[in-house]
């Protein structure tokens, strides 16, 4: 039997510069943007155990390392491998916020686990899959002439990811929008991808009433997209609004992206709200909760989809039954590699051109999450960070 000890938390913040890309009307959506100059930034999180062992993550925003902060102390000296008692712990600890923090910090957790055993953490969660099928995942659109700046350039997106080998497409439309706009984006995405490619719709709460959200749902009715997700401004989190629009139209609702944990994730299943939920190692205290989550909907005989693209999702997806489609996000015909940071040492990467001719990625099988990174270059981008021992 292991016994191990964690003796150090750490986080690494680094920064990159990216080009071309931009905000929209308010600052919270990139958008494309020529010329545009913008200082990103990323964290990865290393816990350290008295065996060597070191678990590493990429993920999580400042915010995240704020959370970390406050509970470093309780890891030190805590078995790594007991996961689920962490999990209860701290999850009691940070009732009064939103519980970011956990994310990263459990994806550390099955590092660990994984290279303890020699095992990734696909087997360790007891996954099959080798390949997971891909969606291309739009950046919302901009209003530049050769960007996403009308209902005919995401449709020609969509024709282009589909030869690709994508086999859907999710568009994040306009901030701000125009919801005449929005249908007609719709039905012209349809129109030229034809019938045997899968289309989505995120508007990411950018509607401010439930009329506008019904006109575009019905257009999703028309084109026969395969769901519609968290359109309205309330964030995604009214059973009430949700429940009603479900009696309204026939496109599968997918919310959840901005909910916290099992229980709020349960809730919405048990009152009818959606049809799908979403779920994200960074937002729902890692891969401990997503496991919960998924597990929690496969009880009510429904589906859960994977947020975002990365390690811990790619492991996620190849060890859950039910679920159907790997993000690749985000995406624009404009935007290339650069505008993520290079951060692995390995061939692990994500972007529009990082799927095969079929429209899948392949899941790691190294020890933990099968990934490593290039800590040279992370050392020379590091602009700060914080140790607890």
């Amino acid at each position: 039997m292991f016994r191990l000890k964690i003796t150090e938390i750490a986080f690494h913040r680094y920064a990159w510069e990216v080009r071309d890309l931009g905000v929209d009307y308010n600052g919270f959506n990139q958008v494309y943007e020529p010329g545009a100059r913008r200082t990103m930034t990323g964290n990865i999180v290393t816990i350290q155990t008295d065996a060597g062992i070191r678990g590493e993550f990429a993920g999580g925003d400042d915010a995240s390392m704020t959370q970390i902060a406050g509970f470093a102390r309780y890891l030190l000296g805590r078995d790594p491998l007991q996961r689920e008692l962490i999990h209860a712990d701290i999850k009691r600890a940070n009732r009064k916020n939103d519980r970011f923090g956990m994310g990263p910090v459990d994806c550390a957790l099955w590092d660990i686990a994984g290279k303890t055993y020699g095992a990734s953490v696909v087997q360790l969660l007891g996954g099959w899959k080798t390949r997971l099928p891909g969606y291309a995942s739009t950046y919302h659109g901009d209003h530049q002439p050769d960007g996403l700046n009308s209902p005919e350039a995401f449709a020609s997106f969509g024709i282009q990811c589909r030869d690709m080998g994508y086999p859907g497409m999710k568009i994040h439309p306009w901030g701000n929008p125009d919801i005449r706009r929005e249908v007609q984006t719709v039905l012209a995405a349809r129109r030229a991808a034809g019938d045997e490619f899968d289309l989505m719709l995120d508007p990411a709460c950018e509607y401010s009433t439930f009329i506008d959200t019904l006109r575009v749902g019905r257009a999703c009715d028309e084109a026969r997209f395969l769901w519609y997700e968290d359109p309205m401004k309330d964030g995604g989190i009214s059973i009430q609004a949700y429940r009603k629009l479900r009696e309204l139209i026939r496109t599968p609702i997918l919310i959840g992206e901005h909910t916290r944990g099992l229980e709020t994730h349960t809730d919405l299943l048990v009152h009818g709200a959606t049809d799908l939920l979403h779920t994200d190692p960074l937002y729902d205290m890692g891969i401990t909760g997503c496991m919960k989550i998924a597990h929690a909907a496969e009880g009510f005989g429904l589906d859960v989809q994977l947020h975002a693209p990365g390690p811990a999702q790619r492991a996620l997806m190849a060890s859950i039954r039910n679920t159907s489609y790997y993000e690749m996000g985000l995406v624009h015909p404009r935007l290339g590699q650069a505008i993520r940071a290079p951060i692995y040492a390995d061939d692990y990467r994500d972007g529009l051109d990082a799927v095969d001719h079929n429209g899948t990625v392949p899941v790691p099988t190294g020890p933990g999450l099968g990934v490593t990174y290039d800590w040279e270059w992370i050392a020379r981008h590091r602009v700060d960070g914080a140790t607890y021992q």
